[in-house]
């Protein structure tokens, strides 16, 4: 099985960074209030929607999270199986 690390969310990060990155330099050229609203929302959505999303609706019942789930893994290293030991 494949251990996933921090290097593998680059990708999932740049989703939300673009966007914001892109926002902040249309902030510099033109100010808006819309903008800003917008991308708070996005901030918003990207860390506690995901969380939330994560957290409670998917992971919790997933089979492969019992399977041993990589993310799983390096989301909660304290949860590791220390019965081999």
């Amino acid at each position: 099985m494949k251990k996933a690390t921090w290097k593998d969310l680059i990708p999932d990060m740049l989703i939300s960074l673009i966007p914001l990155i892109t926002g902040i330099i249309l902030l510099i050229l033109v100010f808006d209030i819309l903008l800003i609203m917008t991308m708070l929302f996005l901030i918003f959505v990207t860390t506690s929607g995901n969380g939330y999303i994560r957290s409670s609706l998917t992971c919790n019942h997933c089979k492969q999270r019992e399977m041993g789930c990589p993310a799983d893994k390096l989301f909660h290293p304290e949860k590791q199986d220390h019965s081999l030991l």
